[in-house]
């Protein structure tokens, strides 16, 4: 058990970053055509339009919440006053926000793609199963909320935070024990989390780096109504 446990947290990590990170370079470098979104916009907008807004502001709220969450070390929330359980508090109130928002956006997007004929047609089997996997993936984080709410200590949250930072700093052997001994849905949800940068460079989810930040920087354009000569 101890060394699934270590298989899973401690070394899978690893081949699913490195594959996240060189899979995309090499995709990039051998396959830039296929690096887009594959928009069905002009198959079906309506709703598409209100469950991909929706779907957005709950995913990237939920992942900068994570990031900052899981990657801020202790000390600097022990600085700023806060304690673990009034942290694990702030990431089920603002999780359970943003994430519902994300569910509901999901949903839209999920019943879209499997109900509308001509978006099916389009889909592939990779473009499907990274969406339920997405479902899942968040459902499971939704439910872990419910967890959370039974034992308000933090002392899970610490856990966690100390398995993804021991990961970052190439501890993996740290990580694996920080983790060994939480809830099972925590370890389904980080497992899944793993695996879905595993599958990132194989799927559409790449377009997530082709953020346009030079659209910010690019010089104003000057639109001038064009006036027609009369006869």
């Amino acid at each position: 058990m101890n060394y699934l446990n270590t298989l899973l947290f401690g070394i899978y990590p690893y081949i699913a970053l490195t594959v996240f990170l060189l899979g995309s370079l090499v995709r990039y470098d051998r396959d830039q055509y296929t690096w887009r979104t594959g928009s069905s916009q002009l198959l079906e907008a309506r709703q598409l339009r209100i469950g991909s807004i929706l779907f957005h502001v709950g995913v990237l709220a939920v992942l900068a919440g994570h990031f900052v969450g899981l990657l801020t070390p202790k000390a600097v929330w022990h600085l700023l006053g806060v304690s673990a359980s009034a942290k694990q508090m702030l990431a089920m109130g603002a999780g359970g926000l943003f994430g519902t928002i994300c569910f509901i956006g999901m949903t839209i997007l999920i019943h879209r793609r499997l109900t509308n004929p001509r978006v099916r047609a389009t889909s592939s089997r990779m473009d499907i199963a990274i969406l339920l996997l997405l479902y899942v993936q968040l459902i499971l984080g939704l439910l872990s909320i419910f967890v959370s709410a039974g034992h308000l200590d933090g002392e899970e949250m610490l856990h966690l935070m100390s398995w993804a930072q021991s990961i970052v700093t190439l501890n993996g052997g740290a990580a694996a024990a920080s983790i060994s001994g939480v809830h099972w849905i925590y370890k389904v949800h980080v497992f899944l989390g793993m695996t879905l940068f595993l599958l990132f460079p194989f799927s559409r989810l790449v377009h997530v780096w082709s953020v346009p930040v030079q659209y910010f920087r690019r010089n104003y354009q000057v639109v001038r109504a064009r006036r027609v000569s009369e006869l």
